[in-house]
């Protein structure tokens, strides 16, 4: 099913909501295995308790995207971020077989929010 320009548009801002708004306490916690995070398509967010969004990205797994690690951790313990203060939330997009879409999406999601540890993506 192909989705309008305003769907997809309304789409990303469900997700973003979902990624941005979450109470930090209901996101995933940091482990060793991320065994709490499903094994499904979807776009997630790293997050500080108090500085927000720090990385927004898109996968076709969500478990093994964290498991092989990822370079936001990096940074957060390069800038010194306790770990107890750093999460990840995720939202399962079950359609993501269409990874255009997928992109479209988190591009709509990183010009909106423009996280500090994503590279920059340019305008339209």
């Amino acid at each position: 099913m192909l989705m309008s320009e305003s769907e997809i548009k309304q789409q990303a801002r469900n997700i973003l909501d979902a990624i941005a708004f979450t109470l930090f306490e209901e996101c995933v916690p940091l482990n060793r295995d991320f065994s709490n995070i499903p094994d499904l398509p979807g776009i997630y967010a790293i997050r500080h308790k108090y500085e927000g969004l720090l990385y927004v990205g898109k996968t076709k797994s969500l478990r093994s995207r964290f498991k092989g690690g990822h370079k936001a951790f990096l940074w957060a313990w390069l800038d010194k971020y306790k770990d107890e203060d750093v999460r990840i939330a995720v939202q399962i997009i079950p359609y993501s077989k269409n990874s255009a879409l997928l992109l479209e999406l988190e591009a709509i999601i990183l010009r909106a929010t423009e996280p500090p540890y994503n590279v920059q993506i340019p305008m339209e």
